[in-house]
């Protein structure tokens, strides 16, 4: 059986935890799927290295940030699009391993609905694994996984002024 996994929390490293389990499990000969939310296609290395390693990448974002609180219609529709895309492959048992990375922010600040998300999730096949990543999981995401890790900030080089770094942060 699949299980769910939830990373979470104000600290650096959910993408970079989902990307090291998907690595694991295509060394493993696991079909894997990445799907991004809120990320335009091109802007992150792990992109390129995921699909070296033969992960298929899917991106829903533009290379633009998202207004928390009033996203702009074009940015709910990437988001929406991304979650019809994620529900197929999830159903599809096609994969044995399935990342929705940045899902928690989009149900956050409302580009996706939480019951949206938690449909797609629950609908999935039997044997898929799934990861949800992103800063404010919203507690039912909390409650339906079955594994949550919180990644929790305690220093950061960002507070010194230290702007986001190529290879590094993206």
């Amino acid at each position: 059986m699949g299980y769910i996994h939830l990373y979470t929390g104000n600290g650096k490293g959910k993408t970079t935890a989902a990307v090291g389990l998907a690595t694991r499990a295509v060394g493993r000969g696991q079909r894997v799927l990445f799907v991004q939310f809120m990320k335009p296609e091109g802007g992150y290395g792990e992109q390129t290295a995921l699909r070296k390693l033969g992960v298929e990448v899917h991106a829903f974002g533009r290379n633009s940030f998202v207004k928390m609180h009033n996203p702009d219609e074009v940015d709910i529709r990437l988001a929406r699009d991304g979650l019809e895309f994620a529900r197929e492959a999830l159903s599809s048992g096609e994969y044995d391993l399935i990342v929705l990375d940045e899902i928690n922010v989009a149900a956050h600040c409302g580009l996706v609905s939480v019951e949206d998300v938690l449909d797609a999730v629950r609908s999935r096949a039997e044997r898929t694994e799934v990861v949800l990543t992103g800063r404010y999981a919203p507690p039912a995401f909390i409650e339906m996984a079955d594994l949550v890790t919180e990644m929790r900030e305690v220093k950061h080089y960002f507070r010194e002024g230290v702007m986001a770094r190529e290879g590094v942060e993206f």
